[in-house]
Protein backbone atom coordinates (compact mmCIF):
# COMPACT_ATOMS: atom_id res chain seq x y z
CA UNK A 1 0.00 0.00 0.00
CA UNK A 2 1.30 3.54 -0.82
CA UNK A 3 1.30 5.95 1.94
CA UNK A 4 -1.13 8.29 1.42
CA UNK A 5 -0.83 10.17 5.27
CA UNK A 6 0.74 13.34 4.10
CA UNK A 7 -2.26 14.14 1.29
CA UNK A 8 -5.32 16.64 2.48
CA UNK A 9 -8.72 14.94 2.54
CA UNK A 10 -10.87 16.14 -0.07
CA UNK A 11 -14.55 15.30 -1.11
CA UNK A 12 -14.04 12.32 -3.51
CA UNK A 13 -16.65 10.78 -5.87
CA UNK A 14 -16.12 8.34 -8.55
CA UNK A 15 -19.12 6.32 -10.80
CA UNK A 16 -18.86 3.59 -12.92
CA UNK A 17 -21.05 1.56 -14.86
CA UNK A 18 -21.35 -2.14 -16.24
CA UNK A 19 -23.60 -3.90 -18.37
CA UNK A 20 -24.99 -7.63 -18.12
CA UNK A 21 -26.44 -8.86 -21.43
CA UNK A 22 -29.44 -11.10 -20.63
CA UNK A 23 -32.52 -11.82 -23.25
CA UNK A 24 -35.59 -10.62 -23.30
CA UNK A 25 -37.53 -13.54 -21.48
CA UNK A 26 -34.93 -13.15 -18.31
CA UNK A 27 -35.75 -9.66 -18.67
CA UNK A 28 -39.50 -9.60 -18.45
CA UNK A 29 -39.04 -11.88 -15.58
CA UNK A 30 -36.92 -9.75 -13.88
CA UNK A 31 -39.68 -6.33 -14.79
CA UNK A 32 -42.56 -8.80 -13.25
CA UNK A 33 -40.43 -10.11 -9.89
CA UNK A 34 -40.78 -13.54 -11.20
CA UNK A 35 -36.91 -14.92 -10.46
CA UNK A 36 -37.08 -17.97 -7.86
CA UNK A 37 -34.33 -16.51 -5.77
CA UNK A 38 -36.33 -13.26 -5.28
CA UNK A 39 -35.86 -9.36 -6.29
CA UNK A 40 -33.23 -9.21 -8.64
CA UNK A 41 -32.50 -5.67 -8.96
CA UNK A 42 -33.01 -5.09 -4.80
CA UNK A 43 -30.44 -8.37 -4.50
CA UNK A 44 -28.08 -6.61 -6.99
CA UNK A 45 -28.71 -2.96 -5.34
CA UNK A 46 -27.10 -4.75 -1.82
CA UNK A 47 -24.47 -6.91 -2.92
CA UNK A 48 -23.25 -3.66 -4.32
CA UNK A 49 -23.31 -1.93 -1.55
CA UNK A 50 -21.75 -4.31 0.25
CA UNK A 51 -19.10 -4.87 -1.67
CA UNK A 52 -18.04 -1.29 -1.91
CA UNK A 53 -18.26 -1.29 1.87
CA UNK A 54 -15.72 -4.37 1.49
CA UNK A 55 -13.23 -2.88 -1.13
CA UNK A 56 -10.64 -3.05 0.88
CA UNK A 57 -10.67 -6.59 2.10
CA UNK A 58 -11.31 -7.91 -1.40
CA UNK A 59 -8.74 -5.81 -3.04
CA UNK A 60 -5.32 -6.33 -1.41
CA UNK A 61 -3.58 -2.84 -1.77
CA UNK A 62 -7.03 -0.76 -1.33
CA UNK A 63 -7.00 1.47 1.52
CA UNK A 64 -9.87 1.34 3.53
CA UNK A 65 -12.10 4.30 3.13
CA UNK A 66 -14.88 5.97 5.38
CA UNK A 67 -17.79 5.78 2.45
CA UNK A 68 -20.37 8.47 2.93
CA UNK A 69 -22.34 7.37 0.32
CA UNK A 70 -22.80 4.57 -1.91
CA UNK A 71 -25.47 4.29 -4.83
CA UNK A 72 -26.68 1.52 -7.22
CA UNK A 73 -28.93 2.23 -9.71
CA UNK A 74 -30.22 0.18 -13.05
CA UNK A 75 -31.69 0.66 -16.45
CA UNK A 76 -33.22 -2.20 -18.26
CA UNK A 77 -33.66 -2.82 -21.58
CA UNK A 78 -34.82 -5.35 -23.98
CA UNK A 79 -31.62 -7.22 -23.77
CA UNK A 80 -30.02 -6.80 -20.23
CA UNK A 81 -29.26 -4.06 -17.82
CA UNK A 82 -27.54 -1.16 -16.98
CA UNK A 83 -25.63 -0.79 -13.56
CA UNK A 84 -24.23 2.64 -12.32
CA UNK A 85 -22.89 2.76 -9.19
CA UNK A 86 -21.68 5.53 -7.53
CA UNK A 87 -19.11 6.29 -4.23
CA UNK A 88 -18.68 9.23 -2.06
CA UNK A 89 -16.12 9.60 0.67
CA UNK A 90 -14.02 12.43 2.50
CA UNK A 91 -10.53 11.12 2.43
CA UNK A 92 -6.91 11.09 1.07
CA UNK A 93 -7.49 8.36 -2.24
CA UNK A 94 -10.17 8.26 -4.71
CA UNK A 95 -13.21 5.68 -4.46
CA UNK A 96 -12.71 4.56 -8.36
CA UNK A 97 -12.39 1.17 -6.82
CA UNK A 98 -15.21 1.14 -4.64
CA UNK A 99 -17.57 2.63 -7.59
CA UNK A 100 -15.92 -0.19 -9.58
CA UNK A 101 -16.52 -3.12 -7.51
CA UNK A 102 -20.26 -2.52 -6.35
CA UNK A 103 -20.89 -2.13 -10.53
CA UNK A 104 -19.21 -5.84 -11.00
CA UNK A 105 -20.61 -7.68 -8.02
CA UNK A 106 -24.11 -6.16 -8.93
CA UNK A 107 -23.67 -7.38 -12.40
CA UNK A 108 -22.51 -10.92 -10.75
CA UNK A 109 -25.49 -11.21 -8.79
CA UNK A 110 -27.99 -10.29 -11.39
CA UNK A 111 -25.46 -13.60 -13.25
CA UNK A 112 -25.85 -15.64 -10.51
CA UNK A 113 -29.80 -15.13 -9.93
CA UNK A 114 -30.49 -15.97 -13.45
CA UNK A 115 -28.17 -18.37 -14.60
CA UNK A 116 -30.74 -21.24 -14.47
CA UNK A 117 -32.51 -19.43 -17.32
CA UNK A 118 -29.57 -19.45 -20.04
CA UNK A 119 -25.79 -19.97 -20.20
CA UNK A 120 -24.90 -17.19 -22.50
CA UNK A 121 -24.96 -14.30 -19.83
CA UNK A 122 -22.35 -11.93 -20.52
CA UNK A 123 -21.32 -9.22 -18.11
CA UNK A 124 -19.35 -6.19 -20.15
CA UNK A 125 -18.57 -3.02 -20.25
CA UNK A 126 -17.62 -2.16 -16.45
CA UNK A 127 -15.71 0.81 -16.33
CA UNK A 128 -15.21 4.52 -14.46
CA UNK A 129 -17.44 6.98 -15.84
CA UNK A 130 -16.02 9.91 -14.02
CA UNK A 131 -14.50 11.04 -10.55
CA UNK A 132 -13.79 14.05 -8.56
CA UNK A 133 -11.54 14.93 -6.04
CA UNK A 134 -8.06 14.98 -5.31
CA UNK A 135 -4.88 16.61 -7.00
CA UNK A 136 -6.11 14.46 -10.39
CA UNK A 137 -8.98 16.51 -10.66
CA UNK A 138 -11.90 15.77 -12.88
CA UNK A 139 -12.20 12.69 -15.03
CA UNK A 140 -14.95 12.10 -17.11
CA UNK A 141 -15.22 9.24 -19.46
CA UNK A 142 -15.80 10.40 -23.49
CA UNK A 143 -18.57 8.28 -24.86
CA UNK A 144 -20.24 6.84 -21.59
CA UNK A 145 -23.62 5.22 -22.54
CA UNK A 146 -26.50 6.03 -20.63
Amino acid sequence: MIDVGAKKDTKRIAKAQAYIKLNPVIVGLIGANKIPKGNVLEAARFAGILAAKNTAGLLPLCHNLPLNYVGVEFKTDKSGVLINTEARCTGKTGVEMEALLAASVAALTIYDMCKMFAQDLEISEVFLLEKSGGKSGLYLRKGKKQ
